[in-house]
């Protein structure tokens, strides 16, 4: 049977492809699952331990597995867009056509990063203030990433056209990832566009209503470079060569991570800065590439898993929470963090937080499992509820 495939998250723009392809493609859903089960281990313990429980090492590391959710959301989004880009290329579609098609949907993610915002203001009504209709999620992020990327493959196409585009993206969306990371440092000290209402400055450096830049928004800079670096990479993996000798592809991402993660640290560790002010966990380059090199190396390791390991074997989990990725994202956070969170908040002990966050999992995989059975069934669903009873 064919498998509608999405890019990005749940809802992102779909394409119909062969077992073949779903198998080879099986490795995006999973690092999407890996993700999705990092963010809710993340949310349950900040949302439920008690104050003495956040003292020891055990929350230090959690949330450090916080840091990886969101470039690993905008990571797979850059990749699948790539996919999606390239499948619109070979059926010769002009470059206005693809663009118009890849923008609308990074459009329609955006406005439901909005409605997720307007559903979170009402669901708190009373003590959550107006200014949060207003705050920089991560579903805002990707949408604007998966609008920017239309925008630049748009341009590139335009430009360049045959053998040569495919090259052209790698090296413009490459290179972009990198601008956006060097003019984050500034764009969140000395270049900041104070000048700019707070709602339009916090996409640019995550400034909201506080009068600094805050590190928990997810703005343009830099999180979209996260978007850019996995459209270069998704753009790579649909080479000749990449399709040709797909194993050694992967494995050279791998190794590729690896030599960045080990760059990174050498450019840390360098006496002269190129900054004034360096904010390393949050703006430097340095961190990003790091960040991205690390990404490159879970990228081989979920390829390997689902390829040789036991990600292809039967039921997979991960699989089935990378497939329903937005909707699970939407609904945990009510049950965490909201009114109805189903453990009192900052009052827990780890174990107590831990089986709290085995709940979460569980309900969260029972709900993706029902949504992938029943999506796309919807008018088969409605017409058998309303078809009368065969007589006797």
């Amino acid at each position: 049977m064919p498998l509608s495939y999405t890019a990005g998250c749940e809802s992102q723009p779909r394409m119909t492809l062969p077992d073949a392809a779903r198998n080879r493609l099986a490795y995006i859903d999973w690092m999407r699952g890996l993700a999705c089960l990092l963010m809710f281990q993340t949310h349950c313990y900040d949302s439920w331990l008690s104050p003495q429980a956040r003292r020891g090492r055990f929350y230090m590391y959690s949330q450090l597995g916080g840091t990886f959710p969101a470039p690993l959301f905008l990571f797979l989004a850059g990749i699948s867009f790539a996919l999606v880009t390239e499948k619109l290329r070979q059926k010769n579609l002009p470059p206005a056509q693809i663009a118009r098609t890849t923008i609308r949907r990074g459009a329609e993610i955006f406005g439901f990063g909005l409605l997720f915002r307007m559903q979170e203001f009402l669901v708190a009504w009373g003590w959550s203030p107006k200014s949060d209709l207003l705050r920089v999620d991560i579903l805002n992020t990707i949408g604007l990433s998966m609008m920017l990327m239309g925008i630049v493959c748009w341009l590139v196409l335009a430009v360049r056209r045959g053998a040569g585009a495919r090259l052209a993206l790698v090296l413009t969306a490459g290179g972009t990832a990198l601008l956006i990371s060097l003019l984050t440092p500034p764009l969140w000290t000395t270049w900041r566009p104070d000048w700019l209402p707070w709602p339009l400055e916090s996409y640019v450096n995550g400034v909201h209503n506080l009068g600094t830049p805050q590190a928990w928004m997810f703005p343009v800079f830099p999180w979209t470079a996260f978007a850019f670096a996995g459209l270069a990479v998704g753009f790579i993996l649909q080479s000749s060569w990449a399709r040709a000798l797909e194993p050694r592809a992967f494995f050279s991402m791998g190794l590729a991570g690896s030599v960045l993660i080990e760059f990174a640290r050498w450019l840390e560790a360098q006496p002269r800065q190129l900054y004034s002010i360096d904010d390393y966990w949050h703006t430097s380059p340095s961190f990003f590439l790091i960040r991205v090199g690390m990404l490159l190396v879970i990228l081989t390791a979920s390829y390997a898993w689902c390829r040789w390991g036991a990600g292809q074997w039967g039921f997979s989990p991960l699989i089935l929470l990378g497939q329903a990725s937005l909707l699970v994202y939407w609904v945990h956070i009510e049950f965490v963090y909201g009114r109805v969170s189903i453990l009192p908040k900052r009052a827990m002990t780890i174990g107590g937080a831990s089986l709290g966050l085995l709940i979460i999992f569980l309900a969260m995989l029972g709900l993706a499992y029902v949504r992938t059975k029943t999506k796309g069934r919807g008018a088969e669903m409605l017409a058998w509820l309303h078809r009368t009873p065969a007589r006797t």
